[in-house]
């Protein structure tokens, strides 16, 4: 009988996918290709700040864990593009649903916040 992985323990495999949908940027990435297939420069000109070396780590990164799909098209210059492909899809729809509380709750977040800073107790 096989054991549930418990990600709590520091060999569980489960951390490495965990880690990965904890990094912002591979999250980012995510949203923005659940949208459409894009070229490397597209989406470092639509997500704001990441670095040409970061976003180039983490589409490598996504790539090796199955999530994305690089396609080399021969042409002069050399296109390139990147798509989820159909495991990518499935986090992506989870990955969006924690988009949809953070759009929702941000307002809650942020007083919550306001509070802390301002040393006012949490009222739950």
């Amino acid at each position: 009988m096989l054991q549930r992985p418990d990600p709590f323990s520091a060999q569980c495999p489960t951390r490495q996918v965990l880690d990965r949908i904890g990094d912002k940027w591979a999250v980012l990435i995510l949203i923005m290709l659940d949208r459409e297939t894009l070229r490397f420069n597209e989406l470092r000109r639509r997500i704001e700040s990441i670095s040409q070396k970061m976003l180039s780590q983490t589409l490598k990164s996504l790539e090796r864990d199955g999530l994305v799909r690089r396609e080399v098209f021969a042409t002069v210059p050399v296109t390139v593009e990147y798509s989820l492909t159909e495991l990518g899809r499935t986090l992506a729809a989870t990955v969006q649903a924690l988009t949809d509380w953070a759009e929702s709750h941000i307002g809650a977040v942020q007083e919550a916040q306001r509070r802390y800073d301002h040393g006012e107790t949490l009222l739950l």
